[in-house]
């Protein structure tokens, strides 16, 4: 690994969750590091940051991704030799919302980020923090492909090969939400920026990574926070969206070691995928948190009767898309178009050995238009070096022992 002692280092979105966990590991390898954070009215320090420990340890910076005077400022002060772009408004439910919010902050933001490393001449490397999202709707099979044909009638780019499983950084981009094509923009600006004006910009295209302190908002935090409240009798059942979604998740410490490799040896102007190579449900992430949190899961049942898996969690070791990866039985079941929970259902129940858990379906939780699933080929960011050193039952506990602490249960 490179020598990263003494190097000068700025992170946008360094309070973000992602942004601290690289922030901690490069003050750990005894870098200079910079954050480029919005003034808070109230004064409060970020609690991502606070939960690091790292608070008192960085270099603050008043910034605004909207205001491009204040990242020349920022270019000037810290005369950095790195800079990792992190900072976006991140939430894909958010941005169906306030479209606008998320483009003026992800599109224009990143362009004022670019522009003001070009104006000044400034001689650094810029990591992108692009997106899985802007894969978007990635076919997994000739009946999915029947099925979102027949749903969004036009598919653009169309399948050249189908399934288009495991995403390959060659993947048509079909974004299916404000945020993603937001994403996409800044993913296509920065090579742009690389072609036109020779700056050394790499972008990494993260899929799903979660862990401690993850906002509360995003499905994997909803699960876990619920999962602890439950065990804490504050809540007797748990409420959820589309469980089918199959996800590739990794911790989030495996993606920071990844946006460190890329700084180090990422070609400027190319992309590299950064996941886990392994696909699973939300299905499977509340399951194997009710696991992890001490109940036994025997069986489920969709509430409105039938849909009946036996031991659901257990392992299954079969081949799917050509590659062998750790996922449960109902993961298997999903991924070959055997099972499927609707709104219908209205719920599952789950059989343990503490009785019934109830998991309801909320109709409010299913976005306008889902991604159905994400899996990453992470063979380009392997030659350079990317080993995944975490299992999903890792990222679930450090989720469910976050939560343990009554302060971060919401």
């Amino acid at each position: 690994m490179m020598n990263w002692k003494g190097k000068s280092v700025l992170i946008t979105g360094i309070n973000g969750f992602a942004g601290s966990y690289l922030a901690e590991k490069l003050l750990n390898l005894e870098a200079n590091v910079h954050g480029l954070i919005r003034r808070r009215a109230d004064g409060a320090k970020a609690k991502n940051l606070v939960d690091r420990g790292i608070n008192e340890e960085l270099n603050l910076i008043e910034g605004d991704l909207l205001d491009i005077t204040s990242l020349g400022s920022a270019i000037d002060s810290t005369g950095a030799d790195y800079i990792f772009h992190l900072a976006a408004q991140s939430f894909v439910e958010r941005s169906f919302h306030n479209s606008m919010e998320t483009q003026n902050i992800n599109c224009i933001g990143t362009a004022n980020l670019l522009e003001a490393v070009r104006i000044k001449d400034h001689d650094c490397k810029i990591v992108f923090a692009g997106s899985s999202e802007e894969y978007g709707l990635v076919i997994s099979s000739q009946d999915h492909y029947q099925r979102a044909k027949a749903e969004y009638d036009a598919i653009f780019p169309e399948p050249v090969e189908i399934p288009e499983v495991p995403i390959k950084e060659t993947n048509p981009l079909r974004p299916m939400s404000p945020y993603a094509v937001s994403k996409v923009y800044g993913d296509f600006l920065m090579r742009n920026y690389y072609h036109s004006y020779g700056m050394d910009t790499v972008v990494s295209r993260a899929f799903n990574h979660e862990g401690a302190g993850r906002g509360i908002m995003f499905v994997t935090s909803v699960v876990t926070n619920q999962i602890m409240k439950l065990k804490f009798g504050e809540i007797d059942h748990i409420t959820i969206g589309n469980l089918n979604a199959l996800r590739d998740w990794s911790h989030v410490k495996d993606i920071v070691q990844g946006y460190l490799l890329l700084a180090e040896k990422g070609a400027s102007g190319e992309v590299y995928n950064q996941g886990s190579m392994r696909t699973n449900s939300v299905l499977t992430y509340i399951l194997l948190g009710l696991e992890q949190a001490g109940w036994n899961v025997n069986q489920i049942e969709a509430v409105n009767g039938g849909k009946i898996v036996e031991n659901p969690t257990e392992n299954d070791d079969t081949s799917i898309f050509g590659i062998n990866f750790p996922k449960t039985k109902v993961d298997s079941l999903i991924l070959q178009d055997e099972l499927e929970y609707t709104l219908e259902d209205k719920g599952i129940k789950v059989d343990t050995d503490q009785g019934l858990v109830l998991v309801d379906f909320n109709p409010d939780r299913f976005r306008p238009a889902e991604v159905p699933i994400l899996l990453a080929d992470t063979e380009k960011i392997q030659k350079l070096g990317a080993e995944v050193q975490y299992s999903l039952s890792d990222v679930v506990k450090d989720q469910l022992n976050y939560f343990m602490k009554k302060e971060n249960r919401l």
